[in-house]
C-alpha cells in the first residue's frame, strides 16, 4: 500500500485532501505543524480539527513543533521588511522553509514515507522530454495558489501531492461532506494566517514596531500630512493616506531611513520595469537569454505579457546574480510592490518567481 503524509491545517482543503488520497488507497499520516499560539487554522484550534479527522479516518496523526522556525523565517523576517519600507511575501517564504522542506524532512527521516500531501489548489506534472516537474496553476482560476509556491525546488516538487488542483473550491465542500467531514462547511480562512491570528497586519506589526511620527511628503519633499509609522504602508496605497488633495495619490515610495512616507499621483505609480532577486526557475531551466511569459507582480493580479532578461553577474554589480532578471512590461504596471513576489507563466505553466526588489530613494 502506497504510504503518504498530508499535511492538516485543521481546514476543509487540507482534511478534504487527506479523505480524498485515504478513500484511494493511501496509509496516510496526518501531520500538524504547530506554528503559534492563539487563534487560526494552524493553531490551536486548528490542530484539535486535524487531530479529530485522523481520528474519524482511523489515521495517525503526529504534530510537530515548528514556532521557533516560524518565528525566524516568518515573524522575524516580516518584522524586519516592514521596518526596513518594504513589504514581505510571507507565505511563499513559509511554503518552503517552514512546510515543504521540514515535512518532506520530516516524512523521510521520521516516518520513512517518500511523498507529502497538502490542500493547496495548483498541479505538478513532470515533463519527460525537460526531466523537469512543472507546477501548474489549478483548474479552479478563483483559488489558484500557484504564486505563492513558486519558490519551490524540483527535489520539494518531486516528493509532492496537490489532491485538490483537479477539482474546484465548490468540489471539494462536496467531497467533504459526503466524507462526513466535520470540516465541511468551517468557514474559510484568510490567506494569511498571522492576520488570522492578529486581526489585521497593523495589529501584527504593532507588537514588534512602535509607532514614530514621520512626515508624508510628494516627490519634491512637500509635507502634506503626517504618518504614525512607515511600516503602516505600502507601495501602491491609496486609500488611508488622510490626505485631502485634487487628485487621487499613491504611496510610491517608503524611505525607513528618513521615516517619510513618498506619495504622488497615478503617473508617478506606475512603472514599466522592475528588478527581480532570488529568482527560482521551476518548470523550465534557467534560461541565456530573454523570454517572453506572463507575469503577475500580486496574488491577486491578472497576469500581463512582459520580458524577462537574465541579469549577468559583474564586477560592477556585485548584487547581480545567476537567481536575479529585470521584467519589462508590455504596458506601465501600477503598485509594483518591492519585497512582493513576481511570478512568470506560460499559460498554466508556472515557469519561475523571484521577489521585487527595492527602487533607488530619491534623493
Amino acid at each position: 500500500m502506497n504510504k503518504i503524509v498530508v499535511g492538516l491545517s485543521g481546514g476543509v482543503d487540507s482534511s478534504a485532501a487527506a479523505a480524498i488520497l485515504h478513500h484511494q488507497g493511501y496509509e496516510v499520516v496526518g501531520l500538524t505543524l504547530w506554528l503559534m499560539k492563539g487563534k487560526g487554522q494552524c493553531c490551536s484550534e486548528g490542530m484539535v480539527d486535524a487531530a479529530k479527522l485522523c481520528e474519524d479516518l482511523g489515521v495517525p496523526h503526529h504534530i510537530v513543533d515548528s514556532r521557533e522556525v516560524f518565528k525566524a523565517s516568518i515573524v522575524d523576517f516580516l518584522v524586519d521588511g516592514y521596518s526596513a519600507g518594504v513589504t514581505p511575501l510571507p507565505c511563499s517564504q513559509c511554503n518552503k522553509t517552514v512546510k515543504f522542506g521540514p515535512m518532506l524532512k520530516y516524512a523521510h527521516e521520521e516516518l520513512g514515507i517518500e511523498k507529502i500531501a497538502t490542500g493547496h489548489y495548483a498541479r505538478i506534472t513532470y515533463d519527460t522530454a525537460t526531466g523537469r516537474y512543472q507546477l501548474l496553476r489549478a483548474i479552479d482560476p478563483a483559488k489558484d495558489q500557484s504564486y505563492f509556491l513558486y519558490d519551490l525546488t524540483q527535489d520539494l516538487l518531486a516528493g509532492t501531492e496537490f489532491p485538490l488542483g483537479e477539482i474546484t473550491k465548490t468540489e471539494t465542500r462536496r467531497i467533504a461532506a459526503e466524507f462526513g467531514l466535520t470540516t465541511a462547511d468551517k468557514p474559510e480562512s484568510q490567506d494569511l494566517c498571522l492576520v488570522e491570528s492578529n486581526g489585521s497586519m497593523r495589529a501584527f506589526l504593532d507588537k514588534y514596531i512602535a509607532p514614530q511620527k514621520g512626515d508624508i511628503v510628494d516627490k519634491a519633499g512637500r509635507v502634506l500630512g503626517q504618518h504614525d509609522g512607515v511600516h503602516h504602508y505600502t507601495i501602491g496605497q491609496r486609500k488611508g493616506l488622510g490626505i485631502a488633495a485634487p487628485e487621487p495619490l499613491y504611496v510610491i515610495e517608503l524611505d525607513a531611513g528618513a521615516n517619510r512616507v513618498i506619495v504622488g499621483d497615478r503617473q508617478l505609480a506606475v512603472e514599466s520595469e522592475c528588478n527581480v532577486d532570488r529568482v527560482n526557475w521551476v518548470s523550465v531551466a534557467q534560461p541565456t537569454a530573454p523570454i517572453r511569459a506572463s507575469v503577475q507582480i500580486r496574488y491577486r493580479s491578472q497576469p500581463v505579457p512582459a520580458t524577462i532578461i537574465p541579469v549577468e553577474s559583474s564586477q560592477a554589480d556585485e548584487k547581480a546574480s545567476s537567481t536575479r532578471v529585470k521584467v519589462i512590461f508590455d504596458e506601465p504596471q501600477l503598485s509594483i510592490t518591492p519585497g512582493q513576489a513576481a511570478v512568470w507563466y506560460d499559460g498554466d505553466v508556472l515557469l519561475g518567481g523571484g521577489i521585487i526588489e527595492r527602487n533607488k530613494l530619491p534623493r
